[in-house]
């Protein structure tokens, strides 16, 4: 069986899996069928905050494809996140049409606001959800694949992609910030009011988006795990490894790399298009070089090349800055760098890495 074979061998995955598929058996049942006064009742907000967490989780396993198993650092995975964020923006204010401010039935807000005349031609088609499916793998896949030959072929590598990578992202974090691009400029796309006709205020859709985020992230890792043990991610092991001999041997190591990094850039896009109904905005803060760090940090803790850790440190980081963003958001930023730096030289391999260690050590003395 094709799952068995994917999970053979790989206890952190199945135990990933397994309390994934827990948390969104247990959570809509807190949330929906046990009452608001019960201490196991689970709130909307944190059914909201959940799913955006597995977002991240989504977004971190993109990563770890590439530079846990490629060797390609990426500083720029937070663009093509938000690129599919824009484009379920896009769609989710298509559909607001008269209820807007301005009540303009083609028009967004912001575009009347800016005395926009008609809309522009890349806005036309979002009003199918269909097409905008098809612009979030499209969108931030293309950008990917045309980025990635030209670095590619050029044989761009090391800390000179990342900073490359990095470079796309902040420019086109500041092309957003433009109000002529017709994206929202500085404000970005917000005010939505539903999705395929369901109020995104309503339990049941917040849910929904839960459920389809934990989905995503179950897909997501079977298809990382499906590439790592195909012959191309072996390969892929082998170019990070010794490029050079690898392209030696014969093998084309710019197709394999363009390959898998237009992969994992699209994965990068579905995780920003569910991250977007369930936020409600989306703006160019998203392309932030900052942010894009920030996901390298989540795989780092979680740990690199094993695909659950990303989901962990994803999970783990996201959970803490939320907590000491409230509690102490004076020093958040201080305690981000310096657990990336005490990972960094106390824990290689991160939590993942840690707890392997630990078992073979329980294994031996066994």
């Amino acid at each position: 069986m094709l799952l068995t074979r994917l999970l053979q061998d790989d206890r952190g995955g199945q135990v990933m899996l397994g309390l994934l598929l827990l948390v969104a058996i247990l959570v809509p049942i807190l949330n929906l069928a046990v009452p608001v006064d019960n201490p196991l009742h689970v709130s909307t907000y944190t059914v909201t905050l959940l799913g955006k967490y597995l977002t991240f989780a989504l977004l971190a396993l993109a990563v770890d494809l590439v530079w846990g198993y490629l060797g390609i650092l990426s500083l720029g995975h937070g663009a093509f996140f938000a690129l599919g964020g824009y484009a379920m923006g896009m769609y989710l204010m298509r559909q607001i049409g008269e209820r807007g401010v301005y009540g303009h039935p083609e028009l967004p807000d912001f575009m009347v606001f800016l005395n926009w005349q008609e809309l522009p031609w890349y806005w036309w088609g979002f009003d199918s959800f269909i097409f905008t499916l098809l612009m979030i793998g499209l969108v931030p896949g293309i950008l990917a694949f045309v980025f990635g030959w030209l670095a590619f072929r050029s044989r761009v590598t090391g800390v000179y992609l990342s900073i490359i990578t990095q470079a796309l992202t902040y420019a086109l974090m500041l092309a957003f910030f433009r109000n002529e691009m017709g994206f929202g400029g500085n404000n970005g796309l917000t005010d939505f009011k539903d999705i395929l006709g369901f109020d995104l205020q309503a339990d049941s859709t917040r849910i929904g988006l839960f459920l389809a985020s934990a989905l995503a992230v179950g897909l997501g890792y079977l298809s990382c795990r499906a590439v790592v043990l195909s012959k191309l991610g072996r390969v892929a092991t082998a170019i990070r490894d010794a490029e050079d001999r690898t392209r030696f041997t014969g093998y084309r190591v710019d197709h394999v790399m363009l390959w898998i990094f237009t992969f994992s850039a699209i994965l990068a896009g579905i995780a920003g298009a569910l991250y977007v109904p369930q936020v409600g905005i989306i703006n160019p803060g998203e392309f932030s070089p900052l942010f894009s760090i920030e996901i390298v940090i989540w795989v780092a803790v979680g740990g690199r090349a094993t695909l659950y850790g990303a989901v962990v440190g994803a999970l783990l980081v996201n959970y803490s800055k939320t907590y000491f963003t409230a509690a102490l958001p004076e020093v958040w930023l201080f305690a981000l760098g310096g657990l990336f730096v005490l990972v960094t030289l106390f824990l290689p391999k991160g939590i993942a890495g840690l707890m392997q260690m630990l078992r073979r050590r329980k294994e031996a003395a066994a």
